[in-house]
């Protein structure tokens, strides 16, 4: 028999084993330390990296994965087929690497990989690079790689490369080769086709040598700016590099997925600091036609971070760039590449992503909308408040998602959607994924919106960002934060709107005379996807009242603190299983003016025709 002390030690080592289990999930680290030699000549570079990986998950890994993203731009490559292979191909991409010369093409050639000083086996396939370790890392140990390869940076045609349609010299993004990602589902060594990204929190010391003639702009704080005239602030005590006609930028990047730079001759740098201390960096070509929109951006960001910052969430970096590159619009950790035309719902959206990406590091491949649609929502609420604000053009209103709404209906009328759930580079098409990562995961918030109500959404969503930033949330991390707030269990709308493509109708089937002081209403569901529903009902007096009609699924209530000015109750629950529901409100028929499901048109209702009973002379042909 245990002794009274041993049980007590067990109970205590159980607890803290239990507590070691909790939310906080497992992920792996690294840092990165790369040392870049750049041919401009050529649009060749030399590199090596020192990388320091940290394996904290319970097993002992015998492989890793890099990703070498610069070998899809090459004939015959994934992406180049799976681009002309597509219903709707991307149109900056069609068929144009298939057309690429070997001087343009992209490519990694490794010449020398190293496992804390021993050789590794290493097999390219295409854009993963399979590499068998020496031995294997143990759980909860570090180990350093050593690499040594050379890149050729190919003509940009998505993303990264050099010339691209605007004039700027090298966009450099995916553009080093990346450990891939090793989470609890295993490796993620996806080929890259051109959609999504996912990778390793860590730390990034990068030292690029380029012509001096380029001026660069990078995530990550500059640590020897002081010695560049282009308006930096050092970082600290830093030594000239010098080579000659060269110059070496070094930058860090504490705690990020990524790094990405660009650089050009011709870019003019403009320093906007804020009042919280965070530096922005704006890297343009100053040129006539896009000189307004890159003036104002400053004073633009600088509202909209002020916004996001209070209602979502603090941006935690010292640093932000937003530098002309790429081929429209795509975030990076701590920068964004803008097209030189972009509008500034571009600059918004972009840099929204340093949140739904940046800071929430989601796998993109398995849950772009968890990054795009996230973002898609809060840039709706970023543009409405710089319109009220004379910061934008157009005019605010009361709510900015409503014409998402119509345009995901018009989509799932289509026949075209396809489930969430499906891998980002396994659509049948463009349309489905981009419709579904920006314009579904947009929905799936402003639909948790009208559940479980504004107020109590929107502090569930700053709550999921604060419990979630540096980490890699999933669906169900997302869903469990909003059921915790709410107190309403949200299973159920996880399995509906990320695994099936079912709608929403319902309808009021009839309003009639239940007794001499009542009133009969019947609803319907004519959907296959259940919801709660919102029924106001309106008198000849102009009074309303609101009748909250929960989900049995829900096990609760929203509070209906947003309907402030009408009455509200709560109606029993409508079983999900049962397609009609009654209710009797005490009121004769006749001073009912009408009956509405979701008058605030929230909800994702595909078949807004048949939710009002009260029009086309309804209450005198019941009454009658």
């Amino acid at each position: 028999m245990l002794s009274k002390f041993a049980v007590v030690i067990s109970c205590f080592l159980l607890c803290i084993n239990v507590l070691h289990a909790q939310p906080d999930r497992w992920q792996q680290r690294v840092d990165y330390q790369m040392d870049i030699d750049m041919d401009v000549a050529k649009h060749q570079f030399k590199g090596k990296q020192r990388l320091k990986y940290t394996n904290n998950s319970p097993d002992e890994l015998d492989r890793v994965f890099y990703h070498l993203y610069f070998n899809a731009f090459q004939p015959n490559s994934n992406m180049d087929v799976r681009s002309r292979s597509l219903p709707d191909p991307d149109p900056r991409v069609k068929d144009r690497i298939s057309k690429l010369k070997s001087d343009e093409q992209g490519w990694h050639k490794i010449t020398s990989l190293k496992m804390d000083g021993k050789d590794c086996k290493w097999e390219v396939n295409e854009t993963i690079l399979e590499v068998e370790l020496p031995k294997g890392i143990k759980p909860n140990s570090t180990v350093e790689f050593e690499m040594e390869f050379t890149s050729q940076v190919p003509i940009q045609v998505r993303r990264s490369g050099r010339n691209s349609a605007d004039g700027i010299d090298y966009s450099m993004a995916q553009w080093y080769p990346k450990l891939c990602e090793y989470d609890y589902q295993g490796w993620h060594a996806n080929p890259y086709v051109a959609r999504e990204f996912y990778g390793v929190w860590g730390d990034f010391d990068v030292k690029i040598t380029i012509d001096r003639k380029y001026c660069l702009g990078a995530s990550g704080v500059l640590q020897n700016g002081g010695n560049i005239g282009y308006g930096y602030e050092p970082e600290g005590t830093a030594v000239k590099p010098d080579r000659g006609d060269k110059f070496t930028w070094h930058w860090k990047a504490e705690n990020v997925h990524d790094f990405a730079w660009s650089a050009d001759r011709d870019y003019k740098h403009v320093v906007y600091r804020r009042k919280d201390g965070l530096v922005f960096h704006f890297l343009y070509q100053d040129k006539e036609d896009t000189r307004k929109t890159w003036e104002a951006a400053p004073l633009q960001m600088d509202k909209a971070f002020d916004f996001v910052n209070k209602n979502f969430g603090q941006y935690p970096y010292k640093s932000y760039s937003f530098l002309e590159a790429g081929d429209g619009g795509m975030e990076y950790p701590m920068a964004t590449f803008l097209a030189a035309g972009a509008g500034l719902g571009t600059f918004i959206h972009e840099a929204v992503h340093a949140w739904y990406y940046g800071l929430l590091g989601s796998n993109e491949s398995l849950y772009a909308w968890m990054d795009e649609g996230f973002t898609e929502y809060v840039t709706s609420e970023v543009e409405n408040y710089l319109m009220q604000e004379k910061l934008m053009g157009g005019t605010p209103v009361e709510n900015p998602h409503l014409d998402n709404n119509v345009g995901m209906i018009r989509f799932m009328k289509s026949g075209r959607e396809e489930p969430l759930s499906i891998h980002s580079d396994h659509y049948t098409a463009n349309a489905p994924y981009s419709v579904g990562a920006y314009v579904k995961g947009h929905v799936i918030l402003t639909q948790l919106q009208y559940i479980m109500g504004k107020p109590v959404f929107d502090k569930a969503f700053k709550t999921y960002f604060d419990t979630w930033k540096f980490k890699h949330p999933n669906v169900n991390d997302f869903i469990r934060v909003m059921e915790k707030e709410s107190g309403l269990e949200l299973d159920w709308f996880k399995e509906y709107f990320v695994y099936t493509t079912k709608t929403i109708d319902y309808a009021v089937k009839s309003v009639g005379k239940e007794s001499r002081k009542e009133t009969k209403i019947t609803l319907e569901r004519k959907g296959l996807t259940p919801m709660p529903l919102d029924i106001t009902v309106t008198y000849k007096d102009g009074s309303k009242q609101v009748y909250n009609l929960p989900l049995d699924l829900m096990r609760g209530a929203k509070k209906g603190t947003e309907f402030t000015g009408n009455k509200y109750s709560v109606l029993p629950d409508w079983r999900w299983t049962h397609p009609t529901y009654e209710f009797v409100i005490e009121e004769k028929l006749k001073k009912v003016d009408k009956v509405e499901i979701d008058a605030s048109l929230r909800l994702l209702d595909v078949d807004r025709e048949n939710n009002v009973w009260g029009k086309k002379g309804d209450e005198k042909e019941e009454e009658d």
